[in-house]
């Protein structure tokens, strides 16, 4: 992680799974997701915020009032990436060259406009 200190990061739902999970299975991803949020200058997209959403009221019965104060903590904290016809033009190309799924296209798309080092 040192080596990209200086330099800003996407984060991949994965990651903020990670950090806010409990299990303690998960224990030390949960410490280096946390060290990865803390130490970087952070970009998400909306579709990050949306995963994280949705697996948070889902699997980890987040109420919708703390939900809510964690999707504005995103925006106030982080740098956001919206989609763009640009965003899906690049994804489209994407999919067709590498056979990616619609989704995956779109975070790698989003990655790529942000000129971030890549956190999954």
């Amino acid at each position: 992680m040192t080596e990209l200190k200086n330099h800003s990061c996407f984060v991949d739902s994965n990651i903020w799974l990670y950090a806010f999970s409990t299990d303690k299975r998960e224990e030390s991803k949960r410490i280096l997701a946390k060290q990865l949020i803390k130490e970087k200058s952070i970009i998400i997209s909306t579709q990050i915020i949306n995963e994280v959403s949705c697996n948070l009221l889902k699997k980890h019965k987040l109420d919708e009032k703390q939900l809510f104060k964690l999707i504005v903590s995103f925006y106030s904290k982080y740098q956001v990436i919206s989609f763009n016809l640009d965003i899906f033009e690049s994804a489209y190309n994407l999919r067709t060259q590498y056979h990616l799924s619609f989704w995956d296209s779109l975070v790698i798309a989003c990655a790529s406009f942000s000129d971030a080092n890549i956190g999954t």
